[in-house]
């Protein structure tokens, strides 16, 4: 019995080296019949992982550069160095800095730039700058009708009170209408309907 055993447990082991063998062999020619594709593949991923590593250090790199500038130009508005450094790097943070000097100085010139800048935000708050400097109904009206326009209900509000100025009523309370029960102006809206305009 016991030699039996032996000859089942050799055979049982040949079978699993021959399996083994042959697996070793299907994997060989596996590696030869795609050795190219997988040493690109292999290739593909070390550009990506190192051009990744080149991005985020680059990356990391220009924000200190920008903070730098900000610092400089926080200490001193008019360096020109700075100014042209952030614009190098991003311009999207130097329109937001040269509406904010717009703002302070109530310079429109700068903020006529400003509408087309590739910011939309930027380009939106300084073509609202420019509708309620002008005190434009028309301005404010196609400013409000903007898609995402931010500040689309105070736009309206002042619309209307320029509406109010020139007796023109009707319009007035059109403009007061469109402004959402949700907005915080709503409150405003109807105290100029109820007082301000007859």
């Amino acid at each position: 019995m016991s030699l039996k055993n032996d000859i089942d447990m050799v055979k049982e082991k040949l079978n699993s080296e021959e399996k083994f063998f042959e697996k070793a062999v299907m994997t060989e020619k596996f590696v030869k019949k795609y050795k190219k594709f997988l040493i690109g593949a292999l290739v593909a991923i070390v550009v990506v992982v190192a051009a990744n590593i080149v991005y985020d250090i680059n990356k990391e790199s220009e924000i200190k550069e920008v903070n730098k500038a900000l610092a400089i130009l926080s200490e001193d508005a008019e360096n020109s160095e700075a100014l042209s450094t952030i614009k190098s790097i991003s311009t999207d943070l130097y329109d937001a800095w040269i509406y904010s000097k717009a703002v302070v100085k109530k310079d429109m010139l700068s903020m006529k730039k400003l509408t087309n800048s590739s910011s939309t935000m930027i380009a939106d708050l300084a073509s609202y700058e420019l509708a309620q400097d002008a005190k434009d109904a028309k301005l404010l009206d196609a400013y409000a009708l903007r898609k995402d326009a931010v500040y689309k209900d105070l736009a309206l509000v002042q619309s209307a009170i320029v509406y109010m100025s020139n007796s023109e009523i009707e319009k007035a309370h059109e403009r007061l209408a469109q402004i959402s029960s949700e907005s915080s102006l709503r409150n405003v809206a109807n105290a100029l309907m109820h007082y301000g305009v007859k």
